[in-house]
């Protein structure tokens, strides 16, 4: 048994001093004070007891890119990050589209994480968008259907994909983005753009197929989760179409909140993401998003490179950031310090809320159930250095940046998927 001594747990928004005892997989108990001899004792000096994160949208690039990360090192960074459960991008080699293909990525998830992986499936044969995925077949080993790296161009194929995850009540989880309309852009479409004489993405782009998906979703009856939202039309669209009862989700990643096209100073590939930072009012919008639950939950949106296609001007680098190891830190710092949001709100949007859209038994802080937790110090200051980062990926545009709230502890169903060794 493992006894966690003075931990401080969230109680109605508020931080209330506990001891917790796992047993095996599970937590047995949670009470003011517990003692138990024989029971191996940390004292966590009233750190804060998180139930774990749950990370929607990473991309762990194994197999097929291992250059850029492998499943090893990407768990583990996740670990680092406070994450217990994650669910891998599909964009592979070779595409997951049949149980063949997955089943080579369950394999090395079976070895080498040390954390819950669930991979998704893609919608497409190698996600072309010409011939469907094996649904079927691949429906009781995936966490959901994507594409995400692309969105799906014909509207009929994404509707009978719809149809087909309804039945097999799956949910078809989008990257939204009209080819059409990218315009072989590297950044947002605005006044940074023209500054910096880039090519820019139009805001359109992403927002004119979650208008066509959530209608589409509506007609086809299925869970319609929106990756990486990032402008203000698609908080609105998201919006309507929740208050019209279509049983549409979304995300929002932590550099979409933090950042917008005006902290880019140079054209620079660290800065260059997908979907790429917007205008001001476009991040005020994430946050009115959040802050009145059209936004549902939060995801890294871990996309790591190696350094050499990220180090070169924007427009030939490569899209995405890593995020697993700094996002708690990054949005505890710049909203919860700041009393944007609260604690009880990010941890929400980072665990709780998550297992509850996709109907999972993980996110919950509570007797009986199991024992994946993450110990955060609050109070702990670090100041972000990529050198240091588990992940192979390197490529953060916020190398320097100080943040506070470092996860020192983090337990998947009881066992250590990550420990802190100058800490425990």
């Amino acid at each position: 048994m493992l006894l966690l001594k003075n931990g401080k747990i969230l109680e109605n928004g508020k931080l209330i001093k506990k001891d917790i005892l796992v047993e095996g997989k599970y937590i047995k108990s949670i009470k003011d004070e517990i003692e138990l001899e024989g029971a191996e004792v940390l004292e966590l000096n009233g750190k804060f007891v998180s139930p774990g994160f749950i990370d929607v949208h990473v991309h762990w690039r194994e197999p097929g890119f291992e250059y850029k990360e492998s499943i090893y090192n990407a768990s583990r960074a996740a670990a680092r990050g406070g994450f217990t459960t994650a669910m891998p991008m599909p964009n592979l080699d070779p595409v997951p589209d049949t149980y063949e293909n997955l089943k080579l990525q369950l394999d090395i998830i079976e070895k080498d994480s040390v954390i819950r992986a669930i991979p998704y499936g893609a919608i497409t044969k190698g996600e072309l968008g010409e011939e469907y995925a094996e649904f079927e077949e691949l429906s009781e080993h995936v966490f959901a259907f994507s594409d995400d790296g692309r969105g799906v161009q014909d509207a009929n194929m994404m509707y009978q994909s719809m149809k087909i995850a309804s039945k097999l009540n799956k949910a078809i989880v989008a990257h939204c983005e009209d080819n059409s309309l990218i315009l072989g852009g590297c950044m947002h479409c605005g006044k940074r753009s023209d500054e910096l004489g880039q090519k820019g993405i139009p805001s359109v782009c992403e927002s004119v197929q979650i208008a066509r998906d959530v209608l589409l979703a509506e007609d086809a009856a299925c869970h319609y989760h929106v990756c990486h939202v990032s402008t203000k039309e698609s908080v609105r669209i998201i919006r309507d179409a929740k208050k019209t009862g279509i049983k549409v989700t979304c995300e929002v990643c932590p550099h979409h909140l933090i950042s917008d096209e005006n902290d880019i100073t140079e054209a620079i590939g660290m800065w260059k993401m997908n979907p790429p930072l917007r205008a001001s009012e476009d991040r005020q919008a994430l946050i009115a998003g959040v802050l009145d639950g059209t936004i549902d939950i939060i995801a890294t949106d871990h996309a790591p490179h190696a350094l050499h296609e990220k180090e070169v001007p924007m427009a030939e680098s490569a899209f995405g950031i890593v995020g697993s190891e700094t996002a708690f830190g990054q949005l505890y710092t710049n909203f919860v310090k700041t009393n944007i949001f609260t604690l009880e709100q990010i941890v929400n949007m980072m665990s709780t809320r998550v297992g509850e859209i996709f109907d999972l038994p993980y996110g919950k802080l509570a007797e009986g159930e199991l024992a994946d937790l993450t110990v955060i110090d609050l109070e702990r200051k670090e100041v972000i250095n990529p050198d240091n980062f588990l992940s192979k990926g390197r490529n953060t545009p916020y190398k320097g940046q100080e943040i506070y709230g470092i996860p020192e502890l983090t337990l998947v169903e009881g066992k250590v998927a990550y420990k802190d060794e100058r800490i425990f």
